[in-house]
């Protein structure tokens, strides 16, 4: 059983009723090779991991970044690279940057690594006697994505696929804002303590990757960030 958040296009959401995506299909793969079945629950996202450690799900994959914060708590098996990315409305109306987010309204995922990306930099413009950014936290990423569509907010910040897959499904209103940055492993996460748990899903995460099962899943749903091995980060 696996608990994610499926909110987030291209790796987990609903489609026509049908939860969906690049990490189900990761994750299915994955209950595979071990000889098991894979199912999928649905939850916020910043309940998972507290979830997973009380026992309701044996395993979680939801585009969670490898930290050290989340290492602390939980066994985490590398299986995809990802970063950061900004997305404003096409022509960049309000001429934002990277580093010129003062003042300006952003929407943005509660949980995800991006808030306190956006407090770090909010924190510097109060510093430099610029106004702080104007974040707008959303239960779900597809409420973030719509704050933008619909001119809510000025910017939204998420992961990198995540960012690439609105821009692609909205054809030509929204483009990225500088580059992708912060760039860090994605985790299939685990229970600490439970033997050679870990190993076993990392073991299985490399046999997709060694039989071309893994990149035939991530070309499926047009991503990049590829890896040649999948890691346990105890």
């Amino acid at each position: 059983v696996f608990g994610q958040d499926q909110t987030n296009p291209p790796t987990e959401f609903v489609l026509n009723g049908q939860a969906v995506g690049m990490d189900l299909d990761l994750g299915t793969a994955v209950a595979r090779k071990l000889g098991l079945r894979a199912t999928f629950e649905n939850a916020q996202f910043d309940g998972i991991i507290p979830a997973l450690k009380a026992g309701r799900y044996e395993a979680a994959i939801s585009s969670f970044n490898i930290n050290p914060e989340r290492v602390r708590e939980v066994d985490m098996v590398s299986y995809f690279v990802a970063g950061m990315s900004g997305v404003v409305l096409k022509g960049n109306p309000d001429g934002l940057g990277l580093d010129d987010l003062c003042g300006k309204s952003v929407a943005v995922q509660k949980g995800t690594l991006e808030v306190d990306d956006l407090a770090d930099r909010s924190a510097r413009c109060v510093s430099a006697g610029r106004p702080e950014i104007a974040v707008q936290q959303f239960q779900n990423q597809t409420d973030a994505n719509l704050a933008l569509t619909a001119k809510r907010v000025q910017a939204m910040f998420a992961d990198s696929p995540v960012a690439d897959y609105l821009i692609k499904q909205t054809g030509d209103t929204l483009e990225h804002v500088g580059s992708v940055y912060n760039t860090a492993p994605y985790g299939l996460i685990v229970p600490k303590g439970k033997g050679e748990y870990a190993k076993a899903v990392q073991g299985a995460l490399q046999a997709l990757i060694d039989d071309g099962t893994y990149q035939r899943i991530l070309d499926k749903w047009g991503v990049r960030g590829a890896i040649a091995k999948a890691e346990v980060n105890p």
